[in-house]
């Protein structure tokens, strides 16, 4: 076999960042550290007026894009929401800074439990390797960990296991595994590299994410209690990348064997917490593993006592319990907000901003029912919806338009925007040529008795109010051209269903996954087939040979160069198709105010705690 090259691990960051968890541990400990500050600002929600879940059920008119309260007002109301908070600056509870704005007051402290606010959807299975969305590998990151890191620039680190070599053919993995043991006391060893591998892959398991991404891995064989191999049905490029995600870490087999029900509450890890228990629609809570050991075998548990890790859907509620010290850490925050908190430094709330790999956020036309089933209307949808002076204000400047599948982090990413130019003339042409020549009384096309309706649903977990406006934008771009799309908004256990069931034309449908291999999972025929989760990936349900073979040759080849000409082929070929309207990269942003040595992991950048500490 030959050796593939593993780097000493340089901890889950770059060392930038490392360096300043270090000055964070050592304020903890007793050494004098300043935090950089940002503001206090609270900023309204972006207007929107979508379908509430109770009109759902019954017949209804497209919704209309409302009038958009302009940014400059929305800034304007934050300013003077701004003062208000200000005047508790000073409240030693809250966590803040004193009434001077000096940020470098605030001290780290070793102990206490640091309080989360997520805006994403409560997972109904805390265990990642049942379904597998990134609700649950923000809460995974926390107590379980994966076979290999991911540094800053992509470089695959040891974690769980400390190397690795690879058969000549790519068909067999050695694991050497590090000396670790479970929360609950069993070993990590090779039994439980078996376990878990044959856990993902069972359709009992009802896996989805973990399950593609372990699609080529055929069995693992005990060689010794550290030392593991993988046997695999043909090479794959993507594997370290695939073992590196929270969808595939490592549990107690203990665990598994409770069952699904009990391990779904609360999975045991070797991470730097523990699951003790939680609160439905309200919180989950974890202690300090006080006997956790580093990626690099450091001894050196986490600074912190415990998380607790709430659920707060509104964005503006979220922001308000951070401004007032109720939670440190808040995700998901408005735009608007965000803007405002970068233009402010006085008291100490710091932006975080860490762009999911793998896929952008996208619109995906589903070309295997009408009317996208046709080639010519897919690109009429696209030369007319643009999308680009929305997101240049709903979004206030913190982030760009992508004309990519591929997110701006992913090295191989291939945009064309000339592609994805608006030509509303264009745009009416096209559909004149494809039959929609008529239409009735609502402005709306029509061929052959048929409305050019687009259904669309929209989570409203994972879309937040400013992408949700522009999907209204889009909506009344397109109606100029005979368009009618119906916005359809939905929680997130609804939006599978209607996905599952194909009942829409359009999706936003985010994905995230390490590398390039997302593009076979998006848009290769086999991800029209659902998993045994019954979700399926393929949401545009593009069939094309051709490219399944580009995408099967480059999960397959292990030359670099001849990986990365394929991978920009089929990014070529999505893009010509017109499958989907590439929006901007998956925004993963979070504010922190009140602790100090909040990090992301450079795997799918959910955020980690084990050099947090709560200031004061």
């Amino acid at each position: 076999m030959s050796a593939t090259e593993v780097a000493a691990y340089p901890r889950s960051r770059n060392s930038s960042q490392a360096a300043s968890s270090r000055r964070s541990r050592d304020a903890a400990r007793g050494r004098p550290t300043r935090l950089r500050s940002v503001p206090c600002v609270t900023a309204p929600i972006v207007g929107v007026v979508l379908l509430d879940a109770d009109q759902q059920s019954r017949e209804r008119p497209p919704v209309r894009r409302p009038a958009l309260l302009p940014l400059t007002a929305t800034l304007a109301s934050a300013a003077l929401l701004l003062a208000a908070c200000s005047g508790t600056a000073g409240d030693d509870a809250s966590g803040a800074p004193d009434a001077s704005g000096d940020a470098g007051a605030a001290t780290p402290s070793a102990g206490g439990t640091l309080v989360y606010a997520s805006g994403d959807a409560e997972p109904t299975c805390l265990d990642p390797h049942v379904g597998g969305n990134y609700p649950q590998a923000l809460l995974a990151s926390q107590f379980l960990e994966p076979l290999v890191g991911r540094d800053a620039d992509g470089t695959i680190t040891p974690w769980l296991a400390t190397e690795w070599t690879t058969s000549d053919d790519g068909l067999t993995w050695d694991f050497t595994l590090a000396e670790r043991t479970f929360t609950d006391g069993t070993a990590f060893d090779a039994e439980a590299v078996k376990a878990n591998v044959e856990h993902l892959k069972d359709p009992a398991t009802g896996s989805s994410t973990g399950y593609l991404a372990l699609a080529k891995v055929d069995s693992v064989e005990v060689v010794d209690a550290q030392h593991a191999r993988f046997h695999l049905s043909e090479p794959d490029a993507a594997l370290l990348e695939s073992l590196s995600q929270p969808w595939t870490a490592m549990e107690s087999p203990t665990g598994i064997a409770r069952g699904t029900d009990a391990n779904c509450l609360a999975p045991v890890g070797t991470g730097p917490f523990v699951v003790t228990g939680s609160t439905p629609q309200q919180q989950v809570d974890l202690v300090r593993n006080d006997d956790y050991v580093r990626p690099d075998g450091t001894a050196e548990p986490a600074l912190l006592d415990g998380i607790t890790w709430r659920f707060l859907p509104d964005a503006a509620t979220r922001y308000a319990a951070l401004i007032s010290g109720e939670v440190q850490v808040i995700d998901n925050p408005q735009p608007d907000t965000i803007a405002a908190a970068d233009a402010d430094s006085s008291l100490g709330v710091e932006h975080i901003d860490a762009p999911r790999p793998g896929s952008v956020n996208r619109i995906e036309l589903n070309s295997g029912q009408a009317p996208f089933d046709d080639l010519a209307v897919r690109e009429a949808f696209i030369r007319a919806a643009d999308p680009e002076p929305g997101i240049e204000t709903l979004f206030a400047g913190v982030t760009e338009r992508s004309f990519s599948p591929l997110a701006s982090v992913e090295p191989l990413a291939y945009s064309d925007p000339d592609l994805f130019t608006t030509d509303v003339e264009a745009a009416n042409a096209l559909l004149d040529q494809a039959g929609w020549t008529t239409r009735d009384a609502d402005g709306v096309r029509t061929k052959d008795g048929n409305r050019l309706t687009v259904r669309m649903p929209v989570s409203t977990n994972q879309s937040v109010a400013a992408e949700q406006s522009l999907f209204e934008q889009i909506q009344a771009n397109v109606a100029g051209v005979g368009f009618e799309l119906v916005l359809e908004p939905m929680d997130l256990g609804a939006w599978y269903t209607a996905l599952g069931n194909k009942e829409y034309e359009a999706v936003s449908a985010p994905y995230t996954k390490v590398g390039p291999d997302v593009l076979r999972i998006l848009y290769h025929s086999d991800g029209t087939v659902p998993a045994p989760s019954g979700y399926f990936a393929n949401h545009a349900f593009v069939r094309d040979a051709e490219l399944d073979a580009w995408l099967d040759e480059a999960a397959s080849t292990q030359d670099d160069d001849r990986r990365a000409e394929l991978v920009q082929q089929a990014q070529q070929r999505v893009l010509e198709g017109f499958y989907i309207l590439p929006l901007y990269d998956q925004q993963n942003h979070f504010l922190v105010r009140g602790a100090t040595g909040v990090d992301v992991l450079h795997t799918v950048s959910t955020p980690t705690f084990v050099d947090a500490s709560l200031t004061s």
